[in-house]
């Protein structure tokens, strides 16, 4: 008998629900990462990695960055981050969910509001959970009801500042914020509009800069890029105000507490970024690829109305979901499925992400398969 029965019940339980997780080997053609650009595996970055050893940097940091872990690699890429994405400061994070916790824990205060989209990310609401600001949520993409909720909150005496938080492209739907209307509702109501360009770094805006970055000079604006997606590597920037990255500096207990990234991580931060600015054809080649990928799903499945490098193939019942997935996986195609709680129930998904590195025949031949496992459930 196991000696944690309530554990081992608790597993059963996913087991029978068809939501049990186990770790799986890369293997077969990649439509599950999120590397857009195919910078992770590339010879670019191995480059940068031996240039970067080379001249010294250290691939350990040795500490936290306000004690012995700063160091110049870290302060190089932040400068240089700020300049890109166009904003009075930067701040290099481990990763992308610390970063949602240290902005979601630290910066709204008490007494203010988090209005948050529905489908926001798990470590927004981790950080949120964290933090002092009272937090409510609006439909999906509905900027309407996220103006009518800040309407609500202040008539019931609610007289702080509204944080709103959003991202830019949703993981798990590939759809697209609004974020000109929200952008022009922060306005009008003195909020700070929170952008998680997660899954735009790279590909979205101009020179790969995301979907906010023409508002993203504005001091009531912070926008998070994310470095294990398209850029290819890890960790997170913070970008905005520089007095809101002070207080992160001070504040932020994912910062303060924590040892600070890889300098040799920071150096290939930037080496991405420098593709990024110089190197238009990569983008190009991988937009080649999301185009015909809409195109073929349309075609040889009758799916439609895609609006990024994420085609999220809705299947309903978690068992069933898996099942297709495992199909294609024995036909050399890494396709995942995702059930709840990542997504809704009933809705458990197969996420088909398309990387610049697919070869033409390769997308075909997927959806050619994808068709007939669809033709088999309906």
């Amino acid at each position: 008998m196991s000696e944690f029965p309530r554990h081992q019940a608790s597993l059963e339980a996913l087991r029978k629900r068809g939501r049990y997780r186990a770790l799986a080997p890369r293997a077969g053609h990649d439509f599950a990462s999120n590397d857009y650009l195919g910078l992770a595996s590339g010879d670019l970055l191995k480059a940068a990695a031996i240039e970067a050893i080379a001249r010294g940097v250290p691939v350990g940091a040795g500490g936290s960055r306000l004690l012995r872990g700063n160091d110049s690699e870290h302060e190089l890429l932040e400068r240089e981050a700020a300049e890109f994405f166009g904003t009075e400061a930067a701040l290099f994070m481990g990763g992308g969910f610390n970063a949602n916790q240290a902005i979601f824990s630290s910066l709204p205060q008490q007494g203010d509001l988090v209005l948050h989209d529905a489908l926001i990310h798990a470590s927004a609401h981790d950080g949120m959970r964290l933090g002092r600001a009272e937090n409510r949520s609006f439909a999906h993409n509905d900027v309407a009801e996220a103006a009518a909720q800040i309407t609500a909150w202040r008539s019931v005496g609610g007289t702080g500042r509204v944080w709103i938080a959003v991202e830019a492209i949703y993981s798990m739907d590939g759809d697209i914020a609004p974020i000109a209307e929200l952008a022009a509702l922060a306005q009008a109501e003195d909020a700070v509009l929170v952008v998680d360009e997660a899954h735009a770094t790279g590909l979205f805006g101009d020179q790969g800069r995301g979907l906010a970055h023409e508002i993203a000079s504005r001091t009531n604006v912070i926008s998070l890029h994310t470095c294990g997606k398209a850029l290819g590597v890890s960790g997170a920037l913070i970008c905005g105000a520089e007095v809101l990255i002070e207080t992160l500096i001070n504040r932020a207990r994912g910062f303060i507490f924590a040892t600070a990234p890889s300098p040799l991580n920071a150096a290939l931060v930037r080496a991405a970024l420098k593709d990024l600015a110089s190197n238009p054809a990569r983008r190009a080649q991988a937009w080649e690829r999301v185009d015909l990928a809409h195109a073929e799903a349309k075609r040889l499945c009758g799916l439609e109305g895609f609006s990024s490098q994420i085609l999220p193939v809705i299947i309903g019942e978690d068992p069933l979901c898996m099942e297709v997935a495992s199909a294609l996986q024995g036909l050399g195609y890494d396709i995942r499925g995702v059930r709840p709680p990542t997504v809704p129930r009933g809705t458990a998904r197969l996420r088909i992400s398309v990387t610049g590195r697919l070869e033409h025949a390769v997308v075909t031949e997927m959806f050619e398969n994808l068709a007939r496992e669809l033709e088999v459930l309906a």
